[in-house]
């Protein structure tokens, strides 16, 4: 279930991002850019409406025309992962990964090898993710799980604490305290507990919810313009 959890997270992420398209000059080339941004559109309408075969027929579609999309690909992978096609998954996450090297490819195929209880495999792709791009708390957490299933308790404190470094959170620390209660450590328990209570007096409730909505008033967010390589004309198998 953790695993899926951060799946859906990462999906979230990848579904609100627009793969950049490069439009030509001439007739054709614009009619095939118009054609991609239509499949985009539908896919990314179809998975947030969990219209998954409608999704991974417009992405398939894409594939056929660039198969080298690795956007597409890590799409695919997010919707067979919550069908739980595993294997189908992985596959997708491994193609993207090759294609185009990213954190977020390595951290969704390390989630379902934690899913699967491929463990060794699970704590490798999270390694990789995280050398990539280390300020992520998530792959810090995902990869303390995998570290605790191997029975390393000390290294996953330790990405534990790293995770509620990058987000000194009530949810991170709750995780953390869940983590220093199972190797017994009443001590820290007992810091990261009161860390916790505090946080959740009303006067700090209510000034984190404050600060969020300034945050949220001042956040501006821009969609990149869409972008195509140059089209690869083989039937994606």
């Amino acid at each position: 279930m953790f695993g899926l959890l951060f799946i859906i997270i990462v999906g979230i992420a990848i579904i609100f991002y627009e793969p950049k398209l490069n439009k030509k000059s001439t007739v054709s080339s614009k009619k095939l850019a118009e054609k991609i941004d239509k499949l985009w559109d539908i896919a990314q309408d179809s998975i947030k409406n969990n219209k998954y075969l409608r999704a991974e027929k417009a992405l398939l579609t894409i594939l056929r025309v660039d198969e080298r999309n690795a956007n597409a690909y890590n799409r695919l992978g997010i919707i067979y992962a919550k069908q739980k096609a595993y294997k189908d998954a992985i596959e997708c996450f491994e193609i993207a990964q090759s294609l185009e090297p990213s954190a977020s490819s390595l951290h969704n195929a390390g989630l379902i090898y934690l899913e699967t209880d491929n463990l060794e495999k699970a704590a490798l792709a999270f390694e990789q993710a995280m050398t990539m791009e280390s300020t992520v708390p998530s792959r810090h957490i995902a990869y303390a799980k995998v570290l605790q299933k191997l029975g390393r308790d000390e290294k996953a404190i330790k990405s534990f604490e790293k995770a509620v470094e990058l987000d000194r959170s009530v949810q991170s620390l709750r995780i953390l305290l869940d983590a220093y209660e199972k190797v017994g450590d009443k001590e820290k328990a007992s810091e990261v507990k009161a860390e916790i209570d505090k946080m959740l007096t009303p006067k700090n409730i209510k000034s984190s919810i404050v600060a969020s909505q300034h945050s949220s008033s001042q956040a501006q967010f821009k969609l990149p313009s869409r972008n195509i390589a140059q089209p690869i004309y083989k039937r994606h198998k």
